[in-house]
């Protein structure tokens, strides 16, 4: 850290821990005021979308997989999803509740890891989830319980648990027994317990005071909380198919960043559990309604802060979700649907844990992936990010540098941003001119 008179003062956290990829916040202050505040992800564009032209579409379950170690279902589903949209093919009854059950021991492993060891910590005052299982092992250790559940869905119905193996279009290349599913029930109704007072310990924790008037962004669907399936919908009265998603949200590059930014008809807006909460609240199961009834949580919930009750909340329904599945299962007569190559362009867009997560593909007659988009969650709130920052900003100035950089990243938390899966820190800057 470092700071003078004459050049300004100038914070730098050289590294941290619980932001999941390379990013760095500067911030200028004129006058006593912020006048600029930028959120840069500099770590070196990966070309996914590039690296996908050319591959066939027998490849690209396993491909697009490997964008994110965390949250390779979401990936997956939104890839297969467009594809089978192209030869029109429409997954229904056990392959549908399979492919939700999936994204189920997703939501559940992605959350149980954000609340426990990235975010509670913040509320412990604690710099890592292992300081804190010091003295909440407990804790810690209900956690770590509730991953592994998530992690043996994975691994079931995807082949393992990092990087899943089974799913292809038009379904999977192995669908499990009825025994084999039913095995997961008392795991499952120890999960749904664990997530219920999960629900409770997150609505007592102690919330800074912030408040924005926030667009939120999910899939709504007539049926369901959204996981796989429904149109792109926002607390402002919008609702559109996911057809339509790039007439609406545009994605633009900015010079301090690697990430490209996504607006919605030039507004910044969140997506992700506090987004589905409120789009979804009336299709959470009856156990999390009345869980979250218990704790006193109810809408509207416009402080980041609380997205981690959003988690937990969701890590409950998607136990509870999970159950129904194994409790109604009867194996699919083939653990995929035949379809006719054919050319054309799909789209789709599937609920990753950190929010809406989109794909468009263009192939050819042969299965030849032509073209490809992918807007993930993080770029869609890297600027409401930074509107989150730009208004807690002037309250922390008056802090020492390494209290103003905790309260940024702090916020920067609320979002789980998914920059990658490599390595883990922020450098902030603060300059006064």
């Amino acid at each position: 850290m470092s700071g003078s008179e004459e050049t300004g003062r100038t914070i730098r956290v050289d590294r941290i821990a619980r932001v999941e990829g390379e990013g760095a916040l500067h911030v200028t202050v004129k006058d006593g005021r912020v006048d600029e505040v930028r959120l840069s992800i500099f770590e070196a564009p990966r070309f996914f979308e590039r690296f996908l032209e050319g591959r066939h579409i027998s490849e690209l379950p396993d491909l697009v997989a490997r964008i994110c170690g965390i949250c390779p279902v979401a990936y997956q589903m939104s890839a297969v999803h467009a594809v089978e949209q192209i030869f029109g093919v429409t997954v229904e009854g056990p392959l549908r509740d399979l492919r939700r059950l999936l994204y189920c021991g997703e939501w559940i492993e992605s959350h149980a890891l954000h609340v426990f060891l990235l975010h509670a910590p913040d509320f412990f005052g604690y710099e890592s989830g292992l300081e804190m299982a010091k003295d909440y092992p407990d804790l810690v250790r209900r956690g770590l319980e509730l991953r592994k559940t998530g992690n043996a869905i994975l691994a079931l119905l995807g082949g393992r648990a990092i990087h899943p193996v089974s799913v292809r279009v038009g379904g999977f290349s192995r669908v499990p027994t009825r025994r084999e599913l039913a095995g997961l029930k008392d795991m499952l109704l120890r999960t749904r317990d664990a997530a219920a007072e999960t629900v409770r310990w997150v609505a007592g924790f102690d919330f800074p005071a912030f408040s924005q008037a926030y667009i939120f962004v999910a899939l709504r669907s007539a049926t369901e909380y959204p996981m796989n399936h429904g149109q792109v919908a926002s607390t402002d009265g919008f609702e559109i198919p996911v057809a339509e998603f790039e007439r609406h949200f545009v994605e633009h590059q900015v010079d301090h960043s690697h990430a490209l930014q996504c607006s919605m008809d030039g507004r910044s807006y969140m997506v992700g559990p506090l987004a589905r909460l409120h789009l979804n609240y009336d299709r959470l199961s009856t156990v999390t309604r009345d869980v979250l009834a218990d704790a006193r949580i109810s809408l509207p919930l416009r402080n980041p802060y609380q997205a981690v009750i959003a988690r937990a909340a969701e890590m409950l329904h998607a136990a509870d979700e999970a159950l129904r599945i194994v409790d109604t299962y009867e194996p699919p007569p083939a653990p995929s649907l035949a379809f006719t190559m054919q050319s054309g362009t799909g789209t789709a867009a599937t609920e990753a844990p950190r929010g809406l997560l989109y794909h468009r593909y263009a192939i050819d007659e042969d299965g030849t992936i032509r073209t490809v988009v992918i807007v993930p969650p993080t770029s869609q709130n890297q600027r409401r990010m930074e509107d989150d920052l730009r208004a807690v900003l002037p309250n922390v100035l008056n802090l020492d540098n390494e209290a103003a950089a905790r309260a940024c990243e702090r916020v920067i938390r609320c979002y789980d941003p998914c920059i990658s899966c490599a390595t883990h820190f922020l450098r902030l800057e603060v300059t006064h001119a």
